[in-house]
């Protein structure tokens, strides 16, 4: 591929290809299937049809279990073990992909497609310094380096490549001397862009590539791919849920569930009116960043697993249209009639906006409602603590440094969770609030200050003793980030909430059959509280989705009854349907319980619907703090107001 530099004029990004041009990428009736099955074969995929043109940036979203990582790796030639093409074509510039060898599939990797994971730990070696990892995929056939000669000459040119790469991304050169570990997440993120097009792919597939960042990296890393996108004159197809980066970035996108598209188009008519009862409910669901509700839209249930699958259209036990029709009648893409969107004139139908609802010419007028009522308050709620009453948190001066010679990690922290009240504490990747987090529940030490939990003083220069952290234990819980991680995975969910119950001195007496009885009573009603059904408890997490997992990592921390709560990042990896329901989840039970909560985010529209205080935490000290309106509404120092400013 002829690079194209950053002087060249970028080209036409129309969405769709001109006639008589090849698309870039172009799939069609793609279907997945496992194998190996005692019961056969089970469809991952069906019937999926996308293309991508050079100069074009392509959005896939939908929730998770929808089958856009597999559409994907299927691209790349990076589909599991079990899973296997049956039927459909993968053409990369007109040339039938499947028919190739496997090492001419395999070369293909790195040269005219790469592949950029959410994560960068993924995709960088730790051990390896990110200008060595950069210049492992340059090619050798580039004109600087195939006129070198000799060893050190061939060096030179190679560290001005990687320089010159890392120029590209927006990184100074210092970088290519560092490891991964010493980075930001965004800067991480850069680095694993430069890796993934050191071999100047034609096609760029991003998946999920900003999902652990907060808004201003989130931005920076977008608005990086998508120039990269028009100088190079490659083609980027992005993988999402979330729909706000779809829109702000991609000039067409395609909404998947259960392995089928439901409706595709550009990114602004999709946005501005959607043609599909599943596109609307995700729309809805979105928490702004700009306006408080008393409760956020949800999508109920959840993505039906592949073998509960059924005939028609997958999403109709979820969808409030649905008719019996919905559950039999085929689900051919069509393009839907011209409607007038709420913000618009009418769109056109143009030949890829295409729609797979059967019921859309009868509620097409119902899909866009108008949003919902803003709460009363965009600051505290109405029922405050008393000013007198002990915090549930109080922390004073807390200092905290993991290396005598480098900057400390937490700086001088005065920060105070008011009893029955929440307050969300905002920060980028690396700016202190886990470690703070992690100080206030007795995981983490402190080098100097002091700590309260519910009047209870913890020890600055070490950790908490088992008598501590027994009474610590009844005044603070925690939920983390991730859900995957986060339960024992070998034990059911029943026997993990039991043995929780056990702990806060929850279990019951009597006979050995009785306390089972009632153990398992709590179990269920513990379950219950948190919106799962009892049968849950007899599962182990792998038999459960993302939000479902939560759902039992809150229930685990609700066994103690806590006056504190503490979530870090509990919904920053989970889809925006599932995102809602949690979020009313937690509102309810805290209204209902008065237990204090400290909430840890980097996404400006979660405070916005969960908080009444809020503090923003930047390089390890608070900068800015105050009720949810003064702060996001008058935002005083400069890193809320850039949070505010790149919000999607």
């Amino acid at each position: 591929m002829t690079e194209v530099h950053a002087d060249t004029p970028a080209p036409a990004s129309s969405g769709t290809a001109a006639p008589g041009t090849v698309p870039l990428l172009e799939v069609t009736g793609l279907r997945l299937a496992t194998t190996g099955a005692a019961t056969g074969p089970t469809t991952l995929l069906d019937g999926v049809a996308l293309s991508v043109t050079a100069g074009e940036c392509v959005a896939v979203v939908g929730e998770s279990g929808s089958g856009k990582s597999l559409a994907v790796r299927a691209v790349a030639g990076l589909l599991p073990d079990g899973v296997t093409v049956t039927e459909g074509s993968i053409r990369l510039a007109g040339q039938e992909v499947r028919e190739l060898p496997r090492a001419e599939r395999h070369a293909l990797r790195g040269r005219r497609i790469a592949l950029l994971m959410q994560d960068p730990f993924t995709m960088l070696h730790p051990q390896l310094t990110c200008g060595r990892q950069i210049a492992d995929g340059i090619r050798e056939d580039l004109p600087a380096l195939a006129g070198a000669r000799g060893r050190r000459e061939r060096r030179a040119a190679l560290r001005t490549e990687t320089v010159r790469r890392l120029f590209e991304v927006g990184l100074p050169p210092g970088i290519a001397d560092r490891y991964p570990h010493e980075l930001s997440g965004g800067m991480r993120q850069r680095v694993a862009t430069a890796a993934a097009l050191a071999g100047d792919p034609d096609l760029l597939i991003a998946d999920e590539p900003t999902t652990a960042l907060d808004a201003a990296n989130q931005r920076a890393v977008l608005d990086l791919l998508r120039g990269l996108l028009e100088r190079r004159g490659m083609g980027l197809l992005l993988i999402t849920h979330d729909l706000s980066v779809a829109f702000s970035t991609c000039d067409r996108v395609y909404v998947l569930y259960a392995g089928t598209v439901l409706e595709q188009g550009r990114a602004e008519d999709l946005r501005r009116d959607p043609r599909h009862p599943y596109t609307a409910a995700l729309l809805a669901a979105e928490p702004s960043a700009h306006t408080r509700h008393e409760r956020l839209a949800t999508v109920p249930g959840s993505v039906p697993a592949p073998g509960d699958r059924t005939t028609g259209c997958p999403f109709a036990d979820r969808c409030p249209h649905a008719a019996p029709e919905c559950r039999t009648a085929p689900l051919p893409l069509t393009p839907p009639p011209a409607t007038a969107g709420p913000q618009g004139p009418p769109s056109r139908s143009t030949g890829d906006r295409l729609s797979a609802c059967v019921r859309l010419s009868e509620i097409g007028a119902d899909l866009t409602p108008p949003p919902p009522e803003p709460a009363a308050t965009t600051g505290a709620r109405t029922r405050t603590p008393g000013e007198d009453a002990v915090p549930a948190l109080r922390v004073r001066g807390v200092r905290r440094s993991f290396r005598s010679d480098g900057e400390p990690a937490v700086r001088d922290v005065d920060l105070t969770v008011r009893d029955g009240g929440i307050t969300a504490l905002v920060g980028e990747s690396g700016s202190g609030k886990t470690t703070l987090a992690r100080i206030a529940v007795g995981l983490e030490s402190f080098d100097r200050g002091q700590v309260e939990v519910g009047g209870l003083p913890l020890t600055a220069g070490r950790l908490p003793t088992r008598a501590e952290r027994s009474r610590l234990a009844p005044q603070v819980q925690i939920v983390f980030q991730d859900p995957y991680s986060s339960l024992p995975p070998l034990r059911t969910v029943g026997a993990t909430l039991g043995e929780a119950l056990t702990a806060a001195g929850r279990a019951p007496g009597g006979s050995r059959r009785q306390r089972r009885h009632q153990l398992a009573a709590q179990v269920d009603q513990l379950l219950t509280d948190v919106g799962l059904p009892p049968s849950c408890a007899n599962r182990r997490p792998s038999g459960l989705s993302g939000g479902e997992r939560q759902r039992v990592a809150l229930a685990r921390a609700f066994a103690v009854r806590p006056r504190l709560l503490i979530c870090d990042e509990a919904v920053a990896a989970l889809d925006v349907s599932v995102q809602a329901q949690l979020l009313n989840l937690l509102t309810d039970m805290q209204r209902r319980d008065g237990f204090a909560v400290l909430f840890i985010t980097h996404d400006l529209g979660v405070v916005r619907q969960i908080a009444d205080e809020v503090a923003v935490m930047v390089e390890g000290e608070l900068v800015e703090r105050g009720t949810v309106s003064e702060v996001l509404d008058h935002p005083g120092h400069p890193w809320t107001r850039r949070m505010l400013d790149a919000a999607p």
